[in-house]
């Protein structure tokens, strides 16, 4: 009896991500395996990323496992629907119980149920993948399995939710021996010259933004303890040492107290790995800014979101946008490479609201930041608010929640020529603002593209 654990992510049918060149392994997975490995369980994990969806299938007909579990969310979902059918046809695989898990299922239940999957796990996955594991090839009564979901006659039964796990100490490595790390360290360094690995020390997220998904982890906040997290670095260095971390967690500040125990931890075990993480303008300040230093940090992405206080207040961010613009500047002088999230698009926003984004990212001066249009991932405070407002609902197996559109100030179309709009006239701003830049041709093509988007932006307002 066994267990395989995979996803749907293919690179090589993703040509955005191919010119990017920036993957990291399914963290979440090797999560799993590692604890089911400690429980004494067989697991394999089929990363797909770097695979093709017919060695997939492959592979798991070759292990005829009782269990496949799949990792899914909004931008996999597609493609996991396939493979579960695929799998669900032919007896070749094993005829094995469908179980997905991930960020997606919770609100979509009986969606996915009903497109083929036997099981979804509600949140954590752990605990319960194991729990459901030992039910299904025990022969015992799922009921009695907290945090699953499933179909009966025709009805989504789901079980007692499963308390979250408090103390994450417990929890043992990720199984990054299940997949060949080689590869992204590889693929990193030949298309950046340098390799990046992921670390996680928290789950959940204390904060209120209405567009933000917790339906894993809940809006909660638990973390590793900060010896833990030196010591997997330290392991890391030895065994892969990779040029940079990426810490995956929401908002790696939030405790100013761990970060003294995690500065500290990781010069007492010669384990600093330069490193860049997320957080919150108003859980830095200089204090915090030297200790992230001092520890190794590199990049910081600050989230803004938008430079206009009415959206920000919209979103319920609960920060001013003033103390955004100064921790950036801030963190700037300091010697570390600051990024910021914008959103355009929001419900309310207007033209002079994207004006006024577009004036805070030139006062700031991140010196990376990424743009999308927003759009409501069903769950969230943004979708519950704008659902009787949907103006396009594509059908649910063949798009994404980003396929949702809805009443917005402007059409959709304005807020795509917004996003060029301020990609292009920041670019403009910065290039002037390069004292050595010498050809100004670059910077005049920015402005151009900008003008241009602008006018587009005004002939559909």
């Amino acid at each position: 009896m066994s267990i395989v654990l995979t996803h749907a992510y293919y690179l090589s049918t993703d040509p955005k991500e191919q010119k990017i060149m920036k993957p990291y392994p399914p963290l979440g997975l090797l999560y799993i395996s590692g604890y089911l490995k400690e429980k004494c369980v067989e697991n394999y994990v089929f990363d797909t990323t770097f695979n093709s969806k017919s060695q997939q299938l492959k592979f798991i007909a070759s292990k005829t496992p009782e269990v496949v579990a799949i990792y899914t969310n909004l931008m996999t979902k597609v493609e996991v629907i396939k493979l579960i059918s695929l799998l669900k046809k032919d007896e070749t695989y094993g005829s094995p119980k469908i179980i997905l898990g991930g960020p997606d299922v919770t609100y979509n239940s009986e969606n996915y149920l009903n497109a083929g999957a036997d099981y979804l796990v509600l949140g954590e996955g752990e605990q319960t993948i194991y729990e459901l594991y030992e039910a299904l090839t025990k022969h015992l009564d799922v009921n009695d399995v907290t945090g699953i979901a499933y179909l009966s006659e025709g009805k989504v039964i789901k079980t007692k939710p499963r308390i979250k796990l408090k103390d994450l100490s417990a929890l043992p490595l990720p199984n990054r021996k299940a997949i060949n790390m080689q590869l992204y360290l590889e693929t990193w360094k030949n298309n950046h010259g340098s390799s990046s690995m992921t670390v996680s020390t928290q789950r959940g997220c204390p904060y209120t933004c209405k567009w933000c998904s917790t339906a894993v982890y809940g809006q909660s906040y638990r973390r590793r303890p900060a010896k833990q997290v030196a010591e997997e670095l330290a392991m890391l260095k030895n065994e892969y040492n990779p040029d940079h971390i990426w810490f995956v967690d929401d908002v790696f500040t939030v405790s100013h107290k761990w970060l003294g125990e995690f500065h500290k931890e990781v010069i007492a075990q010669d384990a600093i790995i330069p490193f860049e993480c997320i957080t919150r303008a108003e859980r830095l300040n200089d204090t915090v800014l030297n200790l992230l230093k001092e520890a190794g940090c590199f990049r910081i992405w600050i989230g803004a979101e938008s430079g206009s206080q009415k959206i920000i207040d919209a979103m319920d961010r609960r920060v001013d946008v003033d103390v955004v613009k100064t921790a950036i500047q801030k963190t700037n002088a300091l010697g570390i490479e600051t990024g910021t999230f914008i959103m355009v698009g929001y419900p309310g926003e207007d033209t002079e609201d994207i004006n006024t984004t577009i004036q805070y990212l030139k006062d700031a001066n991140p010196t990376h930041f990424t743009i999308t249009v927003a759009y409501p991932i069903k769950g969230t405070s943004l979708y519950n608010e704008i659902e009787d407002k949907i103006t396009v609902k594509p059908n649910w197996e063949t798009s994404t929640d980003r396929d949702i559109d809805f009443e917005r100030t402007y059409s959709r179309k304005f807020y795509d020529y917004a996003v060029k709009r301020v990609v292009n006239e920041v670019s403009y701003y910065k290039e002037i603002k390069k004292q050595e830049n010498k050809n100004l041709k670059k910077a005049f093509k920015h402005k151009i593209k900008s003008i241009l988007a602008n006018s587009l932006m005004t002939v559909l307002k």
